[in-house]
């Protein structure tokens, strides 16, 4: 890949803002062109960000310089604007989830691998130096030998904040598969494949109504769970729980804790890429009437605190260096595997195995690594 390596951007929502800031910041990236299905809204967020050229999907894949396209589409089309993407020459970053259903997210990949080119899938949240020094320390030994994990995001829901949730709570959606995949990344990441996963899910209202925003007050229909409790079993044989809901009056976000032989540690909020990092160590003794506190220990950060784009960056970086990427495809396609079967559980299957695998571990990045450095 050349430097630096050209970047088109399908899909100028909300999330585009995070992603242009911090693309448009790295030298070893030039983002070229901003598509859109509202063409000026993609005029708007070239404008805003500087980037040269502006238009629809089409400019973008068709656009002679652009190397990789970053998909910042809804969920339900994901899969069909990668694929494009793939046809027409293009590594592809996608946001998450990498695409609704086993068999299409399956077929892009084999597309990519035909083509010789590499599909990146958010969370990039991975790639933070908050998940990625708590990860290191885990596998320096801080905690011993990894037993088992908890996580828990529980919300109110994203009516309450977003003009337009609706996409949140339809199919390819909901808690579990919008916020499930930071966490399950994350696990699957320290853990390895997941072999088995059972769940149980509530869908207490069939609908809501936007808070806030030009459309605040309109009512729509609640597709999927709302509330998704899961237990998941590693090929490794380790263990976790989580617990995802939109129905809890109760703001508790960024729970995850990591549980082994010799301690436990408490990571950053999967969501962020950065966040307090700590550890406990076992107590020597414990006595009826002596309770002792036990002391959080601090584990260090390393590394340049960034945001979204981070994966897209790592990835064009390990092209050029022949080196397997952290937030690769394989990975998203087994994460999403891994929430589809939860979802199965949920709708009264049991235990469900899961079939798809990783064919390595999930790389860890250096603690060197500096987003902010001409390296190609």
């Amino acid at each position: 890949m050349s430097a630096p390596v050209g970047v088109g951007i399908i899909g100028a929502g909300v999330i585009s803002d995070t992603y242009l800031e911090n693309l448009t910041s790295f030298p070893d990236v030039d983002v070229l062109i901003v598509g859109d299905l509202i063409a000026e809204r993609a005029r708007a967020q070239a404008a805003q960000y500087r980037v040269p050229a502006w238009g629809t999907a089409d400019d973008v894949l068709a656009h002679p310089d652009v190397q990789v396209v970053v998909n910042l589409t809804i969920p339900a089309v994901h899969v069909e604007v990668s694929s494009k993407a793939i046809a027409a020459g293009k590594h592809v970053w996608t946001e998450k989830p990498l695409g609704l259903d086993r068999e299409g997210t399956a077929e892009l990949l084999r597309q990519a691998d035909a083509a010789g080119l590499r599909i990146g899938s958010a969370p990039d949240t991975l790639l933070g130096p908050g998940f990625q020094s708590a990860k290191r320390a885990i596998l320096d030994g801080a905690i011993g030998r990894p037993l088992f994990a908890q996580a828990s995001f529980q919300t109110q829901g994203p009516d309450l904040w977003h003009p337009g949730p609706q996409f949140l709570f339809a199919r390819g959606a909901g808690p579990l598969l919008d916020m499930g995949p930071y966490y399950v990344s994350a696990l699957v990441s320290l853990f390895g494949p997941v072999d088995r996963v059972a769940a149980v899910g509530t869908r207490p209202r069939v609908q809501r109504s936007i808070r806030t925003g030009p459309a605040a007050g309109e009512v729509f229909d609640v597709e999927v769970p709302t509330t998704v409790q899961l237990i998941a079993s590693f090929e490794g044989g380790e263990q976790a729980q989580g617990l995802f809901s939109f129905d809890s009056a109760l703001e508790r976000a960024g729970v995850l804790e990591v549980h082994g032989t010799e301690g436990s540690m408490f990571l950053p909020d999967p969501n962020h890429f950065v966040g307090e990092i700590s550890r406990v160590e076992p107590l020597g003794v414990l006595l009826d009437d002596f309770r002792p506190q036990q002391e959080r220990l601090e584990v260090p950060l390393q590394g340049a605190e960034v945001g979204r784009g981070l994966g897209l960056l790592d990835m064009v970086r390990a092209i050029a260096e022949g080196r397997p990427h952290v937030a690769s495809g394989e990975l998203g396609h087994h994460v999403l595997d891994v929430l589809l079967s939860a979802e199965e559980s949920a709708a009264g299957a049991g235990f469900v195995t899961v079939e798809s695998t990783l064919g390595a571990p999930v790389p860890v990045l250096p603690a060197d690594f500096d987003p902010f450095a001409r390296t190609l």
